[in-house]
């Protein structure tokens, strides 16, 4: 399966890419995960979008954070896969990219993410380690993790 990735700024994205990955993270994180939050948070505004296609549609998204928006240091977030889509390992595939591009940009900086608590492994398996308690985000459980 052939994945087209990109990386824009928010204000590279067109109307369509933008509304494509506010339909994947709503249809997921609202919709799927039954969360009430504000999707639309201003931070996106400040973000760099990671983001693959396929036949068109995207399937794939994380939202990558300078310093100083959601932490102190760069972060990773709103990492989502269509469901259709999630046996194809783009998840791992999603975060390698977005690793590298933190890698590229600021090699010596952190990268801390809030991550949900039943994909712990999957993110230690990253290089991320878990540097928070269990709390819970919009009522499921998250830790905070940092790959320095």
């Amino acid at each position: 399966m052939e994945i087209q990735w990109t990386v824009k700024p928010f204000s590279e994205l067109s109307a369509l890419q933008l509304y494509q990955i506010l339909q994947l993270r709503i249809d997921i994180f609202m919709l799927e995960q039954n969360c009430l939050y504000p999707e639309c948070d201003n931070k996106d505004l400040k973000a760099v979008h990671l983001f693959g296609m396929h036949e068109e549609q995207v399937v794939a998204y994380a939202r990558l954070l300078p310093e100083g928006i959601s932490y102190a240091d760069l972060s990773i977030g709103r990492v989502v896969v269509h469901a259709d889509y999630r046996k194809y390992g783009l998840g791992k595939e999603l975060m390698h990219r977005a690793i590298a591009y933190w890698a590229s940009e600021a090699p010596t900086q952190a990268i801390r993410i809030s991550g949900q608590l039943y994909l712990q492994r999957f993110y230690e398996d990253l290089g991320f380690e878990k540097v928070s308690d269990v709390y819970l985000e919009d009522d499921i459980p998250h830790i905070e993790m940092v790959k320095r």
